[in-house]
């Protein structure tokens, strides 16, 4: 087992979201989350990626309680063990590809130079994992290109690709493909199916889409704060 949670709740004001759910995943599984809009799929998929707090209950990755870790501890798991697809892509539009994709790498490094007092990869180490991610996701010959001179579908591999840079145990996907079309959002789910046989990533996808929450290894439904 890679993650568990334990009893979550989460209210937004008296919005109960949340209501004493229990989860758990197993290492290189493909799960997806669906339901209906306000369900609270994006809340708990951002609870268990660590960018929310819940208000009672525990989440643990890897035999690590991370919401007993402190703030800045936190921050280094969640780079290093964590990777985050999100559906309007969130690349920096003044960077190219790769240096899109290189970035999350960078902050990692200065975050182990700044506890350990040395660096970890060099530029030039991420630099050509990077390529070679852009590579297998069928992207060379973009790595110059900004987000504005790619198409949908190239951005959100940029932002797989991004995702994978720090080799997480992870992938977290918020409707990765809600915004593409037809053709563009099958290569994409292909794409995680292959990423998950190379490198054995759990894989967990809040989608609406029924053709890949039924290609996944399993399917749960939230309704109303609770799984049905």
């Amino acid at each position: 087992m890679i993650i568990e949670c334990k009893d979550i709740t989460k209210a937004f004001g008296t919005q109960r979201v949340l209501k004493g759910l229990n989860f758990s995943a197993n290492k290189g599984e493909i799960l997806s989350i669906v339901g209906a809009s306000g369900a609270g799929k994006t809340t708990l998929l951002q609870i268990l990626g660590t960018i929310l707090t819940p208000d009672s209950g525990e989440v643990i990755i890897d035999n690590t309680n991370v919401f007993h870790l402190s703030p800045k501890e936190l921050s280094t798991f969640r780079n290093q063990q964590i990777g985050f697809v999100f559906q309007f892509h969130h690349l920096l539009p003044e960077f190219t590809a790769l240096e899109n994709v290189m970035m999350p790498a960078l902050i990692g490094r200065y975050e182990h130079a700044a506890a350990s007092g040395s660096t970890k990869l060099t530029d030039k180490q991420i630099k050509e994992h990077a390529q070679q991610l852009l590579n297998e996701l069928g992207l060379s010959g973009k790595e110059n290109s900004r987000p504005a001179e790619l198409s949908g579908g190239e951005q959100q591999r940029v932002a797989i690709a991004r995702a994978m840079i720090n080799s997480p145990k992870i992938i977290f996907a918020d409707e990765p493909s809600g915004n593409l079309d037809s053709k563009t959002k099958q290569e994409l789910h292909d794409l995680f199916f292959k990423t998950r046989e190379k490198y054995n990533q759990t894989i967990i996808i809040v989608t609406h889409d029924v053709d890949l929450a039924r290609r996944c290894d399993r399917s749960l439904e939230l309704k109303d704060g609770v799984f049905v």
